[in-house]
């Protein structure tokens, strides 16, 4: 029976192998197919609002319409204080995102390591995790005051756990075949760590690290809410006290657009490590 040269190209010589298929190359639509859809039910949702906003139907004591919270949008940025504000808000989440992450990567990846030190740790951590993080606002004021660590500090707490909670799980969660094979080859704790437990680990801090960038984005707001006197939370806050219902959407729209940036970079970040995960490698 005679075999294609395709066939052999690899293998030893005279055992068929199966040709390899190449994966059909995907239209643009394909590959940017929730972008399109997303783009066009935004604009959708813009279009209709905007025609119930010019047609009267909406209250500006209520509600706002799009061509009213752009238009303030503009004036703000170029006669107000919005820079200064996101300026503000940013410096504080960058801070206290960044704390939150050097505090639970490294104390997830312990816990999730050493058994007994997590059974010592865990009643302390599910009782913070349960209760509303918002209760120890008040706290942290009487500690910190007003100033930029209340804030910083709130942020940090909002971002901790849910990062600290997704590292323990990735550690946690090893394959087992793949720790048995390492202890059949006599591997040492701190080459099973390097090798499987930080590249399975991978996945799961990202995943964490995404959910700490909406509970951070939570923290910048609330903080700025009860102890600001600027940040796009004491914004919106007073935006609501005045009945400005354009301002108060603008503040609103612009934290939702940096937590989607944020959050689009965090997952394609937490794409591209997924190959990590030692048992998806071969398929």
């Amino acid at each position: 029976m005679s075999v294609p040269p395709s066939a052999l190209a690899r293998g030893s010589p005279g055992v068929p192998v199966a040709p390899v298929r190449e994966r059909p190359r995907q239209t643009w639509f394909q590959r940017n197919t929730a972008l399109v859809l997303g783009s066009v039910a935004v604009a959708v949702v813009l279009v209709i609002w905007e025609i119930l906003w010019q047609a009267g139907r909406i209250s500006p004591l209520f509600f706002s319409g799009p061509s009213a919270v752009a238009k303030r949008f503009v004036h703000e940025l170029i006669e107000g204080n919005l820079l200064s504000d996101m300026a503000y808000s940013g410096r504080n989440f960058a801070v206290g995102f960044g704390l939150a992450c050097l505090v639970a990567i490294p104390l997830g990846i312990l816990l999730g390591w050493y058994r007994h030190f997590r059974m010592v740790v865990d009643p302390f951590l599910n009782a913070f995790y349960a209760t509303p993080r918002i209760a120890f606002i008040p706290l942290i004021i009487i500690w910190f005051g007003i100033g930029m660590w209340s804030k910083v500090f709130i942020i940090f707490l909002a971002a901790l756990f849910p990062i600290l909670i997704n590292t323990i799980a990735g550690v946690k969660n090893l394959d087992p075949d793949l720790l048995k094979a390492a202890r059949a080859y006599c591997a040492l704790d701190r080459q099973i760590f390097l090798t499987i437990a930080l590249p399975s680990s991978v996945p799961f801090i990202l995943a964490g690290v995404r959910q700490g960038v909406a509970h951070g984005l939570i923290g910048v707001i609330v903080g700025e809410l009860f102890a600001g006197n600027e940040g796009i939370g004491f914004m919106i806050a007073y935006a609501g006290q005045t009945f400005a219902t354009d301002l108060l959407l603008c503040g609103v729209l612009i934290t939702a657009t940096a937590g989607i940036v944020i959050t689009a970079i965090a997952d394609r970040i937490q794409r591209r490590f997924s190959r990590w995960r030692p048992n998806e490698v071969g398929g």
